[in-house]
């Protein structure tokens, strides 16, 4: 390992363009698309904002299409949307208080929403109303009247108040009137000159109102009461209501969404339909006589009770995912004060399930509402993948390990068996599971209490399936622990409240603790000495270990051996304006994954994705919420599937993929793949990438005379050409032949490349 390396770091993108698309062909999302927000209808067509996405189903063919910040949508969380079907423009609100503007010709970001001097409250989006070229925007201190056509704000009015702001809940136009709903009451203005002074609006009515809508009538609505009318005199719907959640006008109709029902009456208040729905909806709508809800659960849900949505986990809340021949198992727990506490979702989310073909979420989840599960880790079972166990770190009763198995008929997991690791939920809190090479179950655990010396420690978790039970042993370490990772028949533990990790040799005999050696690696080692801990570990194809803490990087060199013998850890280190620097000083390295073609994925808490070469020499791609679809800076989790070079990004706010030019990479050739091809350069100015490549390949590209144009050594299992020859000049155009080899000559492959300038 090099004790010197040259490393350039590429900085994010300090704030987004107008316009700008982050999204490319090589992203695809895993967000879910149950929650719809909001419900609008185009010429036959369903469009539903969810909190990640917008998707798109076809009434007549039932094709159902997406929209998210993998393929052209700059942020996630979405809390307001509005669409005008004659315009054929959209207009996304996010919680950050951003905007796309969605139309035919693309889309474009806006980040300069006027802001009111002196709040300093949430910025979310509440609402958005549109009537023709114009929108009204509904936030925490007011309202802004939004340009589609200029795409940019208008007048604005900020609803200050003696104390603070007062927040518009929800806004409409209504001809040239705004009405704005309030905690204080129905708000209106006409839009003109005094339209920004406050003190100039008048209160239609006093009360405290949550929705407003319009089209040709003016709707509006407390928590149980809804009232109609032409602007000036309204009256309230003889319908009593128990929770109104939305309210939603068209020209004939006035829909009311009542927590698990829906209402539909005409604009002059008389009931047409009526439909219920078995769970919490947001919103809904009425179209060609059918009832279609907006759920919290189930996507958009017709009268029938059918769902529609497109294929997504249960939820966007994820931590971290097992990947295993194309199923996926997604947890959806997390810890808090440095690890220490357990922090369950308030939803009792568990975890998801990919089984090949659809997403699963088991009904244990939503039917065992008296169990607190705050998942940190679920596994499958290598030789029989239907049987998963998982640990359930929660300090409530449910605490422990569950095993369960899929059913694959019944699309949903049955429980097998509970084991419970403490009567005390202060301690014995599992916190990750993992097999080894001999499908070996084993498992770390936190404050694991020892009743000899009467103490905490960390732990570790055997699994005896002939006894169907869990052996516990303690650590001479203190607190709490990660997910294991085996390698070289060890369980490597990383410890993230200590200035430690452990190295566990448990001599192939997980059921046997007498004979087991405990290597530690402690800051005499080399980790940082401000370091409050361990978080991640990784190993590369060199026998490298690739350690993440809360302050840094570290490589522990020929590590299986190394660690029995006093190892000496280094850090990376990189050249800055030649002044020499740590790389990653200070940062705290969430997740390290390597990849088949050794290149290393390093994940920085708020600092994004990094993709460093295999060592460490270069960084290849540092990946942010700003320049890609990763929907946050925190990725908690990174996962490589080296047969599809598919790589995964884990973030509470959502999963999105990106497909690396890096697939299972060997000494020798797999599918060799060159695109783009041909290579059109009106249409395509980048580079030529070829993959599929063995770990080292010998390239060279000739033209169609044998003249030799291009040769290069490539490392990692791909290659990118820029198109020009050995004196630096683009090739002209004609067919290329590219020759390669591998290492050793013992393998060898051939492609072309047609080239049209």
């Amino acid at each position: 390992m090099k004790k010197a390396i040259l490393f350039s770091v590429l900085l994010s993108a300090g704030s987004m363009v107008s316009g700008q698309n982050i999204s490319s062909k090589k992203w695809s999302d895993l967000f879910s698309y149950n929650n719809v927000l909001a419900i609008k209808e185009d010429n036959g067509r369903l469009m539903a904002a969810t909190e990640n996405g917008i998707f798109y189903y076809n009434l007549s063919s039932g094709e159902i299409t997406k929209l998210s910040k993998a393929n052209g949508l700059h942020e996630v969380k979405i809390s307001a949307f509005d669409y005008n079907p004659d315009t054929k423009i959209g207009l996304i609100g996010y919680r950050n208080g951003s905007m796309d503007v969605v139309t035919p010709n693309g889309i474009t970001y806006v980040v300069d929403i006027p802001i009111a001097t002196g709040y300093n409250g949430d910025k979310r989006i509440n609402h958005i109303s549109i009537s023709g070229d114009r929108a009204v925007i509904s936030v925490g201190y007011g309202v802004s009247i939004f340009d589609l056509k200029k795409k940019e704000f208008a007048q604005s009015a900020f609803f200050t108040t003696g104390t603070g702001f007062e927040a518009a809940n929800e806004a409409t136009i209504k001809d040239n009137t705004v009405y704005a709903a309030t905690a204080t009451g129905l708000k209106r203005h006409d839009i003109d000159v005094t339209f920004p002074v406050y003190s100039t609006w008048t209160t239609q009515t006093a009360g405290s109102f949550i929705h407003a809508d319009s089209e040709n009538t003016t709707v509006f609505a407390t928590a149980n009461t809804v009232y109609y009318g032409n602007g000036t005199a309204f009256s309230p719907l003889t319908q009593t209501f128990g929770n109104v959640s939305d309210v939603v006008v068209t020209d004939q109709h006035i829909t009311v969404t009542d927590n698990e029902r829906i209402y539909v009456f005409s604009t002059s208040g008389s009931p047409v339909n009526s439909a219920g729905f078995g769970q919490p909806c947001n919103t809904g709508t009425y179209i060609g006589g059918q009832v279609f809800a907006g759920t919290q659960r189930s996507g958009i849900m017709n009268a029938a009770k059918t769902s529609i949505k497109p294929d997504g986990p249960y939820n966007n809340r994820s931590y971290k995912i097992e990947i295993n021949n194309n199923r996926l198992w997604v947890s959806s727990g997390a810890r808090k004060d440095r690890y220490n506490g357990s922090q369950p979702d308030p939803a009792n989310l568990g975890f998801y399930h990919f089984d090949g073909m659809q997403w699963v979420y088991s009904t244990m989840f939503i039917e065992n509402t008296d169990t607190v599960f705050n998942v940190l880790d679920v596994v499958s079972n290598p030789s029989d993948t239907d049987e998963i166990f998982f640990a359930n770190h929660t300090e409530k009763p449910g605490q422990g390990i569950y095993k369960m198995k899929y059913d694959v008929t019944a699309k949903d997991f049955t429980l097998q068996k509970f084991y419970p690791t403490s009567t005390n939920h202060s301690y014995n809190r599992p916190t990750g599971l993992a097999f080894d090479r001999n499908n070996n179950l084993m498992g770390t655990i936190g404050f694991l209490f020892n009743n000899a010396t009467n103490s905490l420690s960390a732990g570790i978790m055997a699994y005896d399936r002939a006894a169907d039970t869990f052996l516990t042993r303690n650590l001479p370490v203190s607190f709490t622990t990660q997910k294991p990772v085996f390698y070289k028949d060890m369980m490597w533990i990383p410890l993230p409240r200590t200035t430690d990790m452990v190295a566990y040799d448990y001599k192939n005999s997980p059921l046997n603790f007498s004979d087991d050696v405990v290597y530690t690696i402690t800051d005499q080692n080399g980790l940082p000495t401000n370091s409050e801990g361990t978080v991640s570990v990784a190993f590369d194809k060199n026998d490298d270990a690739w350690i993440g803490t809360d302050t840094g990087l570290r490589i522990l060199p020929s590590a299986s051996t190394d660690v029995k013998n006093s190892p000496q850890l280094e850090p990376v280190i990189i050249e800055q304006n030649g002044i020499p620097e740590e790389l990653f000083r200070d940062g705290a390295i969430l997740q390290v994954e390597v990849d088949s073609g050794n290149f290393k994925w390093v994940s920085v808490d708020g600092g994004g994705a990094y993709l460093l070469s295999a060592n460490g020499e270069r960084t290849l791609l540092h990946l942010t919420r700003e320049n890609s679809p990763i929907p946050t800076n925190s990725i908690t989790d990174i996962k490589v599937d080296n047969k599809t070079g598919k790589v995964y990004f884990v973030t509470f706010d959502g999963i999105v993929v990106y497909q690396s030019d890096v697939v299972d990479v060997t000494s020798n050739f797999g599918n060799v793949l060159v695109y783009p091809n041909p290579v059109v350069t009106a249409n395509f100015k980048g580079f030529v990438t070829i993959r599929g490549l063995a770990e080292k390949t010998n390239i060279r590209i000739v033209d169609a005379a044998g003249n030799l144009v291009h040769q290069a050594v490539a490392r990692g299992g791909f290659h990118q050409w820029d198109l020009n020859n050995q004196r630096g000049r683009r090739v002209a155009s004609g067919v290329y032949f590219v020759l390669m080899t591998n290492a050793d000559g013992t393998d060898k492959a051939t492609a072309k490349i047609a080239v049209v300038n």
